[in-house]
């Protein structure tokens, strides 16, 4: 049989769980639950608290920059410039490469029609997408280069011709639809091998 506790006992066992209820209480005021925080804030910004900081990162760089050319005397060259290349690119750039987009789309619908009994093990789009959009924005970046424009000023200023862009160019263009290829390619041949692994197990 076990012993009664006495008294003093009974007062130094109180007196413990008393203790422990005050330190679990302390430790629940001093370490608040952070995800409750974070969905609070998530629920009232609308996206992710790390998407803010982004933004604030953002807004920080880009007026740093405001500043830099408000010193320089060539801020309304500059202004003209980036006024140009937003509307270059609301009105004529993103009109073609969205109907580049939906020509590729339509080219793969129609050698891979929505009819069909089963959809591919692993969709192409995004192989081609990628390489192309870097394609596109190597030309934009070196396209004074590759064209050869103001070669005599090039030349004069730095002792070099402009021929080896468009070859080094070409190249970066090979190399990254080839490394989209050998990705897909991947891809591809883990998707086969877990469909037969499937279907194996379906059979067994």
């Amino acid at each position: 049989m076990r012993r009664a506790l006495s008294r003093p006992d009974m007062r130094k066992v109180v007196a413990a769980v008393r203790r422990a209820d005050v330190r679990r209480a302390l430790s629940a005021v001093k370490k608040p639950d952070m995800r409750h925080a974070l969905t609070a804030v998530r629920n009232f910004y609308g996206a992710n608290p790390l998407h803010l900081l982004a933004l604030i990162g953002c807004f920080a760089l880009a007026g740093y920059a405001a500043l830099q050319a408000g010193a320089d005397g060539k801020w309304p060259v500059m202004l003209a410039w980036f006024a140009a290349a937003v509307i270059g690119h609301d009105l004529l750039a993103f009109p073609l490469y969205a109907l580049a987009d939906r020509s590729l789309a339509g080219a793969l619908h129609a050698l891979w029609p929505r009819h069909a009994t089963t959809a591919p093990l692993v969709p192409a789009v995004n192989h081609i997408r990628v390489p192309a959009l870097g394609t596109g924005l190597l030309f934009l970046i070196f396209f004074p280069g590759i064209i050869q424009q103001g070669r005599q000023s090039y030349q004069a200023a730095t002792g070099r011709t402009q021929e080896p862009y468009l070859g080094r160019w070409l190249l970066l263009v090979a190399a990254m639809f080839a490394i989209s290829a050998v990705i897909y390619a991947v891809r591809l041949g883990r998707a086969l091998h877990h469909r037969r692994r499937m279907a194996r197990r379906d059979l067994g």
